[in-house]
């Protein structure tokens, strides 16, 4: 029996402060809010989880093993008790996480507004940017041999540069990436030619097209839905910087998904009854989709013959849907079998 594919998610681990509101405050205004969760996040966990969960394809069977790799505070109670059985639970090997004596675990402080669903976040990185998340060379000796790598935006800019360019240019290992949030500084071309796939929504395609053309990233970028053509966006990324597939997530519209070899198309959005809480939502389809390539490169096919993509943009679209559906991160994510 061939062993199952594996994926290592390189990333943010969090502890997330979610506080419900009817709104948010404004400057010098207090607010009685409705309630105070303290729950598990980070892009980095989230996205281990999803993947996780996406590989459970039964509830006694998983065909896709996941790997983390993070950093915590070896002090912090929510960790053992918080954190690492959210991970766990969802099938996620946690060996690899360093636990630093000179720094806190991540945190994130999150307002969500009742009646949109909408969130504002403010983030402490903690051990996100601090021990081995500093050290490429540290990263790429723990990691165990996978076929798929996810890297996001919650690490320092020098770590996720130097492993774009480590494993686009040793191949070892697909990346994904999902620039969220792009970073200031911009990604330049260098480090993502020959990425597999990257992963984007409105905002940052424009940031990162920026990006890679020597402009500066601005932060307060406001798209013009009714003008922004996707294709080109997407056709850019293939020229310029190699990408084999392009992934433009577009809200309520769905899913704009291209490959190099010319297939593209428009998964449709799915509608929800109501949204509660669009947390981790982005990283729900980010995991699903990282699970999906993971069984495709295992039939030993290359990323450009993934005939299965808009099979595997649909499943990751309706696992989102769901996650909005539900209040909090980690445990806002479905499990596969509860997706058939």
């Amino acid at each position: 029996m061939l062993p199952n594919p594996h994926i290592t998610i390189i990333g943010s681990l969090n502890i997330d402060f979610v506080t419900a509101s009817p709104r948010c405050p404004g400057p010098g205004e207090t607010l009685t809010a409705t309630s105070l969760s303290v729950l598990a996040g980070g892009k980095g966990g989230n996205q281990a989880v999803a993947a996780g969960r996406a590989s459970f394809i039964s509830k006694d069977k998983q065909d896709v093993t996941v790997s983390m790799i993070g950093g915590v505070g070896a002090e912090d109670p929510y960790y053992s008790t918080l954190l690492q059985p959210a991970l766990e639970n969802s099938g996620v090997d946690t060996a690899s996480i360093e636990q630093s004596t000179t720094a806190q675990t991540g945190s994130a402080s999150i307002i969500v507004e009742e009646g949109s669903g909408e969130n504002r976040i403010l983030v402490v990185p903690g051990a996100n940017h601090a021990g081995l998340m500093s050290d490429i060379n540290g990263i790429v000796r723990v990691m165990p041999k996978s076929q798929v790598v996810v890297l996001q935006g919650e690490i320092p800019r020098e770590t996720t540069m130097g492993l774009l360019e480590h494993f686009n240019r040793k191949g070892e290992a697909k990346v994904i990436f999902n620039p969220a949030p792009v970073f200031p500084e911009g990604v330049p071309l260098s480090a993502l030619r020959g990425t597999a796939v990257l992963i984007m929504n409105e905002t940052e395609v424009v940031q990162m097209a920026r990006s890679i053309a020597g402009l500066p990233v601005q932060s307060d970028i406001v798209v013009d839905e009714d003008r922004f053509d996707p294709a080109g966006f997407a056709g850019n990324f293939h020229e310029m910087a190699g990408v084999e597939i392009v992934l433009i997530t577009l809200g309520a519209k769905g899913v704009y998904f291209s490959i190099r070899n010319g297939k593209c198309g428009t998964v449709t959005g799915v509608k929800v009854a109501k949204v509660v809480d669009t947390t981790a939502a982005g990283d729900t389809f980010v995991g699903y989709f990282s699970a999906a390539v993971a069984r495709f490169l295992a039939t030993g096919k290359r990323l450009d013959e993934f005939e299965d993509v808009e099979k595997a943009v649909s499943a990751a679209n309706a696992a989102a849907a769901v996650c909005v559906q539900r209040r909090g991160a980690m445990q806002s994510i479905p499990f596969a079998y509860d997706m058939v």
